[in-house]
């Protein structure tokens, strides 16, 4: 059937037939903006509006007029989207429990009850209440930090990586360091353990293979220049087969002997025994103090389950000397991290109760048969509501990560929600779900994965159900509707 011509209006009749700013400004709805949102945030939205509308035109997008119904839509969803936080909540169901690019550990409520409090209200932050003057704000933790991992003194700064620039820069500025180069590890973002070192001031020697390295590299390496012998903690992968690596208190005793501090980087670092939760084991700050490690550093906001931090233990002179340097000022932390930090360090206290305080341990230990069950029960009240978009949904075996550098080739058994289409228009729907999903008030962030929609359930915690429901049922509805009407 011919389509009927559509008579369209010239563009300049339709460029004047727009209302002004200011006539706009008078309609009632707009007026209400202007109490929720402020005069100068609907002005913006209005003229955005307007401009928008003017470019639809002369691209002869439009054969009329925009009524003002429309334009106020516009402005609306303008002023809804501009109100809306970029530091949006998400719901983490990619089946890796600490995400870097998601914020890494969900803090416990009594972590989030101290950075509140300190938020909200005047900190003794660098005040001696006994003496009644300036104080150290490292003083906060440092008990604490000295107690659970055995060292002298303790030092913070805004993460690991830091942590290691400043020591190295500290003790190492134009000297050398020696690392067995097995160890040169790139961390996130493709930053390489050389390129700090280099930034740092510190000249990087190597020793021994990819592979292999023994006790006699590390004596060989050691010069009138050598400032330390330093230990890296693989934590983001592994060398299997033909390897050899030396033990920390080999190295440690090499570095003693020649009146030289020898430095561990444990990366992501836990404060406890994993394996009493039935996990795998990670090394500890004080099994690597114990070894003979004069510094170790290790980040926060990973294992231990606090805020990002990059925390530095050991002897006291070393710690004292990495706290007079200028750079310890540029990379300090803040009340807010510090009250997170003590807050999460006490929880430590009583580690037998990690499991059940601190979230990323529930996260951890969660068991394999609870999130079965969990899966099971979500099933029916989302499988037929994708029925009219061609796809369905089932429970299958997945294994969880842990993440961001710890435990790289660990895995734990979970269950997940995956989706799939019937054909090729369910196929298609698969990254149109996951697009709307992701782009929800609330996004849910799940994998694709062989075009399947997975959703890794162990992160999924009892009280955000409800939500992942209602934002699952609302995007698959948008999504059944688009399908529908392509049909017709």
């Amino acid at each position: 059937m011919k389509k009927e011509h559509v008579a369209r209006a010239p563009i300049s009749e339709l460029l004047t037939q727009l209302p002004s700013v200011d006539k706009l400004l008078q309609v009632t709805e707009v007026k209400s903006f202007i109490d929720n949102f402020g005069r100068d945030e609907v002005l913006r939205a209005v003229r955005q509006t307007l401009q928008a509308t003017r470019e639809e035109i002369q691209k002869e997008s439009l054969s009329d007029s925009p009524n003002e119904v429309k334009l106020v839509g516009d402005i609306e969803r303008i002023l809804a989207s501009r109100s809306k936080t970029n530091m949006r909540q998400v719901i983490n169901l990619t089946g890796t429990i600490l995400h870097t690019n998601l914020g890494r550990a969900i803090m416990p409520p009594e972590v989030v009850d101290a950075i509140a409090k300190a938020a909200s209200e005047p900190c003794a932050l660098e005040y001696d209440l006994g003496e009644g003057k300036r104080g150290d704000r490292d003083e906060l933790v440092e008990e604490l930090l000295c107690e659970l991992t055995g060292a002298e003194a303790a030092t913070v700064v805004n993460n690991n990586a830091a942590a290691v620039f400043l020591l190295l820069n500290a003790l190492s500025n134009k000297k050398e360091a020696v690392v067995s180069r097995g160890e040169l590890i790139e961390i996130g973002g493709a930053f390489r353990i050389p390129d700090i070192m280099k930034r740092a001031g510190a000249k990087l020697v190597e020793v021994g293979t990819t592979n292999r390295t023994h006790a006699k590299d590390f004596v060989e390496a050691i010069t009138p220049r050598t400032s330390m012998l330093m230990k890296i903690h693989t934590s983001n992968y592994v060398v299997q087969g033909f390897t050899s690596a030396v033990p920390e208190k080999e190295i440690a005793t090499i570095a003693h002997e020649h009146q030289l501090p020898f430095v561990v980087d444990l990366g992501s670092g836990t404060l406890v025994d994993m394996t009493q939760f039935g996990l795998p084991a990670e090394p500890t700050p004080r099994e690597a103090i114990e070894a003979g490690a004069d510094l170790v550093t290790f980040s926060g906001d990973k294992l231990l389950g606090g805020p990002q931090a990059g925390i530095l233990v050991g002897r006291k002179d070393l710690i004292q000397k990495i706290k007079k340097n200028p750079l310890k000022r540029v990379l300090r932390v803040g009340k807010i991290t510090l009250a997170g930090l003590e807050a999460v360090l006490r929880l430590y206290r009583d580690p037998a109760k990690l499991p059940e305080k601190l979230t990323v341990m529930q996260l951890l230990t969660r068991d394999a048969a609870s999130i079965a069950q969990q899966a099971q029960t979500l099933l029916p009240k989302l499988k037929e509501s994708l029925l009219a978009a061609s796809m369905n949904i089932q429970t299958v075996s997945v294994l969880s990560q842990i993440g961001s550098g710890s435990l790289p080739v660990e895995r734990l058994p979970s269950t997940a929600l995956s989706i799939e289409g019937f054909d090729k228009v369910g196929e298609k729907n698969i990254v149109r779900l996951e697009r709307l999903l992701r782009s929800s008030d609330t996004p849910i962030i799940g994998r694709l994965q062989d075009k399947s929609l997975i959703f890794d359930l162990r992160c999924l915690q009892a009280h955000k159900e409800s939500q992942f429901i209602d934002v699952f049922l609302a995007a698959v509805s948008k999504l059944s509707r688009s399908h529908a009407s392509h049909q017709a």
